[in-house]
């Protein structure tokens, strides 16, 4: 079995911190009242940009423990071919376009009931991964996402090469 033929899995807290983490696994704060404390309510390891791969696997496991997810937002710039919507377990989920950064995405249950989850980079290594995700995930935790990233080692959301930056030194001419 090949690691994209994993099933993807979700992790509610407190003990799923303690667990080693891979690809394609969201690790959740799940509080729904709302006097919710920190930035975050959990973080998702995609496996790639591929939004209408990785976004279903997401969405069904949510399902299960918040009920029906009827919007996502997402930045545009950070996925592959975005669609407006996804019919995932035989429902519409609608996708929105925001400029949240490509470290963050939004979960809609309901009209009102907002989820943010620290998006983990692909390309991150598991350590980084799961530090991220247990930093995410605290309670108390006020830091955004794209520090998070940062100090837990993962750096840029999407490495430098993917954005088509010039990587080679900058060279001036001296006539």
């Amino acid at each position: 079995m090949s690691d994209a033929d994993t099933p993807h899995e979700v992790n509610l807290l407190p003990d799923a911190i303690q667990h080693a983490v891979k690809p394609g696994t969201a690790l959740l704060r799940l509080a729904t009242t709302h006097t919710r404390e920190g930035i975050l309510d959990g973080a998702w390891w995609p496996r790639s940009r591929d939004i209408g791969t990785e976004l279903p696997a997401l969405v069904t496991a949510l399902t299960v423990h918040l009920g029906p997810v009827v919007r996502v937002g997402l930045d545009a710039g950070a996925w592959e071919e975005l669609p407006t919507r996804l019919t995932i377990d035989d429902r519409i989920v609608h996708i929105d376009s925001f400029p949240v950064g490509d470290d963050t995405i939004l979960i809609t249950r309901g009209d009102r009931d907002l989820f943010s989850l620290l998006v983990i980079p692909p390309h991150a290594t598991p350590d980084a991964a799961r530090a991220a995700m247990a930093r995410a995930v605290r309670a108390d935790n006020i830091t955004p996402a794209k520090q998070i990233l940062i100090d837990t080692g993962t750096g840029r959301a999407r490495p430098i090469a993917e954005e088509g930056a010039h990587t080679g030194p900058e060279r001036r001419s001296t006539s």
